[in-house]
């Protein structure tokens, strides 16, 4: 599968866990701590899921660090989300030290987009 095709994939797993995961944050759990870490995952992830649609757009006007940005924000979302929902389902509050990775690396990203913009990374002369 080719990159671009992969990236946009991760973006809509991200955007389907995410929906998925507030949904049954909302109507299926009652403990208040559970349903803040599935909302929580699924705010970020999916805020993170439309940035990784956003940077196809980005790459198409030929800022340069858009692909990578793409990419940080894909596995950056399923890390963070993924790290809180499974917290959320097993109990298993080590999950919870893996978090910051994805938070991190969903930094990163918007960092790349920063930098693509403020130093005129572009291919063109968009």
């Amino acid at each position: 599968m080719e990159t671009t095709r992969f990236w946009l994939l991760l973006a809509g797993l991200n955007g389907l866990m995410a929906v998925a995961a507030g949904a049954f944050g909302a109507h299926a759990i009652n403990d208040p701590e559970v349903k803040d870490w599935l909302r929580t995952g699924a705010q970020y992830q999916l805020v993170h899921a439309v940035a990784g649609l956003a940077c196809f757009g980005f790459m198409r006007m030929a800022i340069v660090p858009a692909g990578a940005a793409g990419w940080l924000f894909g596995l950056g979302g399923l890390v963070f989300g993924g790290s809180l929902y499974l917290m959320a389902l097993t109990g298993v509050r080590l999950f919870g030290a893996v978090t910051p990775i994805g938070g991190l690396l969903m930094i990163l990203g918007w960092i790349a987009i920063i930098w693509g913009v403020v130093a005129g990374s572009f291919a063109t002369g968009v």
